[in-house]
């Protein structure tokens, strides 16, 4: 059973969606481009800029909803990412991070604020 200690440390922080795309030669694969505002409060911090945006925290982040989602419909969304995830190279990308998602009966629902939220703010 995880602790509270064990939710403590995540690094979960709203993005806002700047950029989205299918991965080629992946079915169920998007690559998005988060923005996560210009100064994160840890030292969890991206290994390369995706925007060309000095000062902002931006990550490339690999999601298997691509079968649910087009790319199109993501740009400008803000939700939840854990950010502080050893990266992982899927399909020769670098994933810098994982969106939350329910389960609504074997369908990804990505979870996004009711009202707007500065990008990087921390979901306590």
């Amino acid at each position: 059973m995880a602790t509270i200690d064990d939710f403590k440390k995540l690094d979960i922080r709203i993005g806002k969606v700047v950029s989205a795309e299918k991965v080629e030669g992946a079915d169920k694969l998007l690559k998005l481009i988060f923005d996560f505002g210009s100064d994160p409060s840890t030292g969890s911090q991206p290994s390369q800029s995706f925007s060309g945006q000095a000062g902002r925290d931006t990550r490339q982040i690999l999601a298997g909803i691509a079968q649910f989602y087009e790319p199109e419909a993501l740009i400008g969304k803000e939700m939840p990412v854990i950010v502080n995830l050893e990266p992982r190279t899927l399909r020769g990308y670098e994933s810098q991070g994982m969106i939350l998602c329910a389960d609504a009966e074997g369908r990804p629902a990505i979870l996004m604020p009711e009202t707007e939220v500065p990008a990087g703010s921390i979901v306590k």
